[in-house]
């Protein structure tokens, strides 16, 4: 088994092929956030298919998440252990299969069973690219390849609105669905014939479980989690569900128009994501960005939710700011890398994305079970509506975790973008 390579090595310029290995981890998070997002353009579709109310549409959309967040640390792990190649191949392989299982699936377990095993294999995708940068390029690079990665995701998130809608509009769900089953056979062999292992750790499952231990051991990497489970909690908990059906109700827009409006939130983020990370590299404090994108962004959601009668100029313009602030979390995947040493980086970074994606997993069902404890009774076209009053009291929980996140952010130390070498 190969160690990890001299800080000195991996200076050097990297080259071709590991930029198309990391191009390929960054199309692979573009891929899986289109399928992350794509229920909330089918909520009306798949309620009305398996006679469902919100609750439990958020539980099946969540299954993605239970499936992503679940997997995170353990794709650390195997990260740090095997090395990206093998693992984003079969990831990528592994995600096709979930869309196959999603779109034919005729009971309700059978499609969450579908939608998890999408998750599941999707945790591989950001962290992978992660991976990459961190094997193959320098260190004051991989806050801005980070950046540019998580743009690639919010890429995908944005087509799977408006865009992914005309398509479900032009067929169903299930014909596009397994429409999309097809890119997960694509980056398969994509990674296949770009990703390379610079480096593989060693040893067993002893091994293995030290490392989680030594990092969930540290109080830093907590704090850090919880922060970023506060700045994407408007991302996954809003614009990845309910956000459509929130601006259709209080706003009176067509889904489409209202899908377009929410996919500014992605837009937002994947502009800032990479400026974010540039920033935090250029004036080498990673604390500051998030601190002030944080309290920026909880206040602009406050705005979107809680304001009435607001433009729809205005309504693009928070999605979009909400996004772009919130994007300041590409800084605590940095800090949970500098907080721990390069052979436990997989590991922290996993651990870390596993909280923030977890925002998917804990908003979008109990977003869904807030509105069903405030519904008053209304059925429209074999679906439940629920009213504005329903869905600020909803989205009251978002704000709360942004608030949550801030706190714990304040407890964080700064690492002055210098990598731990204990």
């Amino acid at each position: 088994m190969r160690a990890p390579a001299p800080a000195s090595d991996r200076e050097a310029s990297p080259g071709l092929l590991p930029l198309l290995g990391w191009l390929t981890g960054a199309l692979f998070f573009f891929y899986a956030w289109v399928l992350r997002v794509a229920p909330s353009v089918m909520v009306e579709e798949l309620m009305r298919d398996f006679s469902v109310g919100a609750a439990v549409l958020g539980n099946l959309s969540a299954a993605y998440f239970y499936g992503y967040a679940g997997m995170q640390i353990p794709v650390g792990l195997l990260l740090d252990r095997f090395g990206p190649r093998r693992l984003i191949a079969t990831a990528a392989l592994a995600c096709a299969a979930g869309c196959v299982l999603f779109a034919t699936g005729t009971s309700l377990s059978a499609v969450t069973a579908g939608r998890f095993l999408i998750g599941a294999s999707g945790a591989f995708s950001l962290v992978g690219a992660m991976a990459v940068a961190g094997q193959w390029f320098p260190p004051d690079r991989f806050a801005v390849l980070s950046g540019l990665a998580m743009a690639m995701g919010m890429a995908g998130g944005v087509f799977g609105q408006a865009p992914l809608r005309l398509a479900v509009e032009a067929s169903d769900w299930r014909t596009t669905t397994l429409l999309l089953a097809t890119g997960g056979l694509l980056l398969a062999l994509a990674a296949w014939a770009t990703v390379r292992d610079r480096w593989r750790g060693s040893g067993g499952v002893a091994q293995v479980l030290s490392s989680l231990g030594t990092v969930g051991r540290h109080r830093q990497t907590w704090l850090i989690a919880l922060a970023g489970l506060g700045t994407s909690s408007p991302l996954l908990g809003f614009a990845g569900l309910w956000g459509v059906p929130f601006l259709e109700t209080v706003y009176d827009l067509p889904r489409t128009f209202a899908a377009t409006l929410t996919s500014l939130l992605f837009v937002g983020w994947g502009v800032g994501a990479p400026l974010f990370g540039w920033l935090s590299d250029r004036i080498g404090r990673r604390r500051p960005a998030v601190l002030a994108g944080l309290v920026l962004e909880t206040a602009a959601l406050a705005v979107l939710v809680y304001v009435p009668g607001l433009p729809t100029f205005v309504l693009g313009l928070l999605c979009f700011l909400i996004g772009l602030l919130g994007s300041s979390q590409i800084a605590c995947f940095a800090l949970a890398k500098e907080n721990h040493p390069p052979a436990l980086s997989g590991t922290a970074i996993g651990f870390v994305n596993a909280m923030v994606t977890g925002a998917g997993a804990l908003f979008q069902p109990l977003v869904g079970l807030l509105l069903d404890l405030a519904w008053s009774g209304g059925i429209a076209h074999g679906a439940r509506v629920y009213d504005a009053g329903a869905y600020r009291l909803a989205l009251a929980s978002l704000v709360a975790c942004c608030v949550g996140g801030f706190l714990c952010l304040l407890a964080v130390r700064e690492t002055f973008c210098r990598p731990c070498e204990a």
